[in-house]
């Protein structure tokens, strides 16, 4: 079973430290990541999605290959090949891998303008390792799937480094 977590930087490029992070912690073995998605929400209020693979470019390749071989076999390899771009490309901006978007969107529509979510999808982790990896980025928890024993740790970890980064923080009236 897969656990979604979301959580807020204050900018994108703090998100983006801690998505390559938790890419090279996969590299480890440490961590299993089905989607990494980075959302972002502009001065105009639009929320951009950064996400890892682009699906539409994956399948307009696939199928260009696919489409050239059949080409091939058929005498005409420029016509099967951009044939199977085009229907790969369909299916690929078709094709909603990892995180629902639409989901992410809805979420991310509650941050203030700079801020960034970063979505994980994690599909299997070791949680002491990773969380003493990414602890020192900070952050705060949106949601998670995760169960709240879980969930409270992870918020313990993450705000140990808010509150040094904030020492002095003046309480909001």
């Amino acid at each position: 079973m897969s656990d979604l977590i979301a959580i807020v930087y204050p900018d994108e490029q703090k998100a983006e430290e801690v998505r390559q992070r938790l890419l090279e912690l996969q590299k480890e073995y440490l961590i299993t990541i089905g989607d990494a998605v980075i959302a972002t929400k502009t001065e105009t209020g639009k929320v951009k999605l950064n996400q890892l693979m682009n699906t539409t470019a994956s399948g307009a390749v696939s199928g260009s290959f696919w489409g050239l071989l059949v080409g091939v076999l058929f005498l005409n390899p420029l016509i099967g090949m951009a044939v199977g771009a085009a229907s790969g490309a369909l299916g690929g901006a078709l094709a909603d891998v990892g995180v629902n978007d639409q989901f992410m969107r809805d979420l991310s529509n509650n941050l203030q303008p700079g801020n960034a979510a970063l979505f994980v999808l994690i599909q299997n982790m070791t949680a002491d390792k990773v969380l003493k990896e990414i602890q020192g980025f900070g952050g705060h928890v949106l949601r998670t799937s995760l169960d709240e024993t879980k969930e409270q740790v992870l918020r313990d970890a993450l705000q140990r480094v808010s509150a040094v980064s904030e020492p002095d923080a003046a309480p909001a009236e």
